[in-house]
């Protein structure tokens, strides 16, 4: 189990292949890249760059949490959240979260649960840096009702 933050890019090809590595009883991996777009969420043109910004220490505790949620449910034999925070350009990766387990759809279903909670949970802000200046991100009512519907 595995949580990350950083401003350093991965590589994805290698951290799934960490992920699993050595361990046969793996059935399936299912992950997610996060990617800066050059549109804004709102259509209000295009964004230069993000700026990821966070509280260390604080943001590692609540991803674990969040992590930590994820192997209560589901029979997860390996997690990997990796997020990155400072300047981003479109294009450059946000985040890798990956799940493995013996049956694909416990890997499937935690990957869209991490993503999802990681979304609303998270400790990070967002500002993005457009034609009209920066502003900062606020939180879409549709991802808090994606976080809802797995309410347990």
């Amino acid at each position: 189990m595995t949580v990350r933050v950083q401003t350093q890019d991965f590589d994805v090809g290698a951290e799934l292949q960490q992920l699993s590595a050595g361990n046969h009883q793996i059935g399936g991996v299912a992950s997610f890249v996060g990617l800066v777009r050059d549109i804004a969420p709102e259509g209000s043109g295009a964004s230069s760059s993000m700026t990821l910004e966070h509280y260390p220490g604080m943001t590692e505790k609540r991803l674990a949490e969040i992590e930590a949620e994820a192997q209560r449910r589901w029979p997860l034999a390996a997690t990997l959240i990796i997020h990155r925070h400072g300047r981003l350009e479109p294009g450059d990766r946000i985040v890798l979260v990956a799940t493995a387990s013996s049956h694909r759809e416990a890997a499937l279903e935690s990957c869209a649960f991490l993503i999802d909670w990681l979304k609303t949970e998270a400790p990070f802000w967002k500002l993005e840096d457009g034609p009209e200046g920066p502003r900062w991100v606020e939180a879409k009512s549709s991802d808090d009702a994606r976080k809802a519907a797995w309410k347990k």
